[in-house]
């Protein structure tokens, strides 16, 4: 999700679109969160140069890495496209086991579809 500016109110709208209210929420000890602290269950954590959200970093240099090494440019209008590419091929990447599986409950519970729905006539 685009934010114009790293602000409490542009946070907020990552906040109330993206996360629960009763979500528990590990944040570094920027200032800019202490205004959502009244609605959200926001726990402030010393960042230790990132060595507490070393997940979060981790991520972080698979996206630039990944970014880097696959587009000779990102523009501001694809930058979307770019990252939930990038989802998907993570997720994909970390479900490979159920992929079949999944598609193989999924037609075994549905509905039977017969071969004259199929054809457009």
């Amino acid at each position: 999700m685009n934010i114009e500016n790293y602000s409490s109110k542009e946070l907020e709208k990552i906040f109330v679109s993206h996360i629960s209210k009763q979500a528990i929420v590990n944040t570094d000890c920027w200032k800019g969160y202490r205004p959502l602290m009244k609605d959200y269950n926001i726990i402030q954590i010393e960042s230790n140069g990132g060595l507490n959200f070393k997940a979060l970093h981790t991520m972080i240099h698979q996206v630039k890495s990944w970014i880097r090494t696959t587009y000779s440019w990102v523009s501001i209008f694809n930058i979307n496209r770019y990252l939930n590419e990038f989802c998907f091929r993570l997720n994909r990447s970390q479900m490979k086991e159920n992929i079949f599986n999944n598609l193989i409950g999924k037609m075994v519970s549905s509905d039977k579809i017969y071969q004259t729905k199929l054809i457009c006539t």
